[in-house]
């Protein structure tokens, strides 16, 4: 499935405003409302496309940071099952390199990202990771807005996804860290 020129140009007005009317899609094309809901229908119902609500990292004062790690082989499958539902992970990435995972990772302020990169809950502190980097981020260029994982922040669960007790960390206790978005543990 390739992209045409017009797909591209919808892509480039829905990453805009993913709230843009089909009329307004159709107008910049030279396309009909019903063109317009056509051509969009299909990428999003190939799976080409999806529209989805971004959060401006700056605006709310989130600090990001990109985790790189080296798993060995027994141990990958494992690590991105153990945070598949982690609030704080945006993105999971296969590298192919010596690092072979790397994570993008949020948190609400520095503390806590600081509690991503030493604490039992880190991912550089998991069975199977034979070194690590961790790249806390400064500013985001061209597209300051993040796709979070919003869903996951119940603040409901017992139990982390991770498998840590919050109540257990001395960060936690000292409240330096906020703890995790999916329990009810979480200070925010």
């Amino acid at each position: 499935m390739g992209l045409d020129e017009k797909d591209r140009e919808i892509i480039s007005i829905l990453r805009r405003d993913g709230r843009t009317s089909y009329k307004k899609i159709g107008d910049a094309l030279g396309f009909s409302v019903m063109g317009a809901k056509k051509r969009t229908d299909k990428m999003l119902e190939e799976g080409l496309v999806r529209v989805k609500a971004g959060v401006n990292m700056e605006a709310l004062g989130y600090h990001a940071a990109l985790i790189l790690l080296e798993v060995d082989s027994q141990n990958h499958k494992n690590i991105l099952s153990r945070f598949e539902k982690c609030p704080r992970v945006v993105n999971f990435f296969t590298l192919l390199s010596g690092y072979n995972l790397a994570a993008l990772v949020i948190a609400e302020d520095q503390d806590t990202l600081e509690s991503e990169s030493l604490e039992k809950c880190s991912l550089r502190n998991q069975e199977g990771i034979r070194r690590s980097e961790f790249y806390p981020i400064g500013e985001i260029h061209y597209a300051p807005f993040l796709t979070m994982r919003e869903e996951l922040f119940t603040g409901l669960d017992e139990d982390t996804p991770c498998g840590v007790n919050c109540s257990e960390c001395p960060r936690y206790d000292e409240k330096i860290c906020l703890g995790c978005p999916a329990t009810k543990y979480y200070r925010m």
